[in-house]
């Protein structure tokens, strides 16, 4: 499958490119400064540009089957670039005619409210990351409203733990059992696995350990 990847040089980003060439895939990294991206690899192609420019989406988008983003903020708190960058990716999704997309979110927006502990409620996503929760859950909205196969991940807190492919995923929102955290390298590992199922089209499944 040909892949194309926004936010391909942020921590989890690097993961979901070197894990998508292990199996075999052809990827496609977008990057406005491709030197953070270390990896190297025949079948991985770099695209420089940068994601709120509605031109480099779409030419990169040429003879792509598939669209991971994976878009962070940085340390950036206050900014808009998730929703801002997907809503580009969007339009250019539908403009040339690819239909799926994989989209990396946040456990806590949407319906998964729920699932949250007292302290990512009110101290992290009430007032330390507030705004950017609410990006997170203005991108989902974009997402949804798109006419695309869109898959909405979910993940908990992120550690820098190896891959372990022992994780829950899929819970209901009511479900207060999860450790609420999870290694970037697992959320790449379950990011990836969206592509292979169609079952996970227009789904929005939470992972955490």
């Amino acid at each position: 499958m040909k892949l194309l990847v926004f936010g391909a040089t942020g921590h989890i980003g690097q993961h979901f490119v070197q894990q998508a060439l292990e199996a075999g895939h052809t990827v496609t990294a977008f990057a406005r400064t491709p030197a953070k991206l270390p990896q190297q690899h025949p079948q991985l192609h770099i695209f420089q540009g940068d994601v709120l420019d509605p031109q480099a989406v779409t030419q990169a988008m040429q003879g792509q089957d598939a669209v991971a983003c994976i878009l962070g903020a940085g340390k950036q708190l206050t900014g808009t670039i998730r929703s801002e960058g997907t809503k580009q990716i969007i339009q250019a999704m539908e403009a040339t005619g690819i239909r799926r997309l994989i989209c990396q979110s946040t456990l806590g927006a949407g319906d998964s409210w729920g699932n949250l502990n007292f302290f990512w409620k009110y101290i992290m996503f009430g007032d330390l990351l507030r705004k950017v929760f609410a990006d997170h859950q203005k991108q989902e909205a974009l997402v949804k409203q798109s006419h695309l196969d869109w898959t909405i991940v979910r993940p908990s807190a992120f550690t820098d733990g190896e891959r372990t492919r022992q994780y829950r995923y899929g819970f209901p929102s009511s479900d207060k059992t999860t450790k609420l955290k999870i290694s970037r390298a697992d959320v790449a590992d379950f990011l990836l696995r969206q592509l292979r199922d169609d079952a996970a089209i227009h789904q929005t499944p939470g992972v955490s350990y």
